[in-house]
């Protein structure tokens, strides 16, 4: 296994990360967004408000995202064991 089929294997990696791990976090910062336009217009500070529309909106996003991600997931995982024996050479 030479240095850059390693190289080639982390940025894949890191590519699915970045990429599974968008949709929930993009919700989230437009979630908070506008929870703290709504606090700033209101004057509003309490820390706990941005939590449950948070927490609830990511949940949301796995139920829409949820079957992309795994199938994001299982087609590079079915990439990877196919690819096995050429990682143990």
């Amino acid at each position: 296994m030479t240095e850059a089929m390693v190289l080639d294997l982390m940025r894949d990696a890191f590519y699915n990360i970045i990429l599974n791990s968008a949709p929930m976090l993009l919700v989230s910062l437009v979630v908070g967004l506008i929870i703290s336009v709504f606090q700033t217009v209101t004057s509003i500070q309490e820390q706990t408000l941005t939590f449950v529309p948070k927490v609830l909106s990511i949940i949301l996003a796995l139920i829409v995202f949820g079957s992309w991600i795994l199938t994001n997931l299982t087609t590079y995982m079915t990439n990877l064991w196919s690819d096995f024996s050429i990682y143990i050479d």
